[in-house]
């Protein structure tokens, strides 16, 4: 029988994954253990066999839902428009946005792809290069236009991705730096990354991009 929504199933298995990410984010998949993780959410160990078979199916199951939430915040916030300039800077405020609300399952997928078995590795990477497609789309659009001015559209373009994922390392909300800056800043970097330029009113505009609930 299927469960019902807000059921004390789904209850369970959200509180295995929220804590699921805390543990493995504070002290890597390695040393958690699922007694550890079962004393966390305060229910039996055997009980969390129920909902992920083995660790690796609760490891993949955070990294699948990370990648394919990314994916979908893009496709929600991708603008309509053929203008490179815009949609470049739609994309590294939307990814910045995702980022930083998702601080520990960032790192989750980016520090544990080793702990993956090959075939999952695999999926998971393919994902990320459907995410990066994306990227690189943009990047060869603004090529053919003559608005950025590239010598290598693959490199660029993991260039990209590496500067605006790693705002997470070190960035928290301070009275100093906001989300809003922070955005404004990195995306004025791309766009010299790029050999583009934008107005502070575009800057403005797309460092405000939020995502959908």
């Amino acid at each position: 029988m299927a469960r019902t929504a807000g059921s004390d199933g789904e209850r369970t298995e959200a509180a295995i994954r929220e804590a699921a990410v805390d543990l493995i984010a504070r002290h890597g998949y390695e040393a958690v253990s699922m007694r550890q993780l079962a004393a966390r959410v305060g229910v039996q160990a055997a009980a969390l066999y129920r909902y992920f078979p083995t660790k690796e199916d609760l490891l993949f199951t955070l990294m699948r839902e990370h990648m394919e939430a990314l994916l979908g915040a893009w496709s929600e916030a991708r603008p309509a428009t053929t203008d490179a300039t815009t949609r470049l800077a739609t994309f590294v405020a939307n990814h910045i946005a995702f980022h930083i609300e998702r601080r520990s399952q960032t790192h989750i997928s980016n520090m544990e792809l080793r702990s993956l078995s090959p075939e999952r590795l695999t999926f998971i990477l393919r994902l990320r290069t459907s995410y990066e497609k994306e990227l690189r789309a943009i990047l060869r659009d603004g090529a053919e236009a003559s608005v950025f001015d590239l010598d290598d559209i693959g490199l660029t373009a993991m260039a990209v991705i590496q500067m605006i994922t790693g705002v997470i390392v070190w960035f928290r909300p301070d009275e100093r730096l906001s989300v809003e800056g922070v955005t404004q800043t990195y995306l004025s970097m791309t766009m010299r990354l790029v050999g583009a330029t934008t107005n502070r009113e575009t800057q403005h505009v797309h460092a405000g991009t939020r995502l959908r609930a």
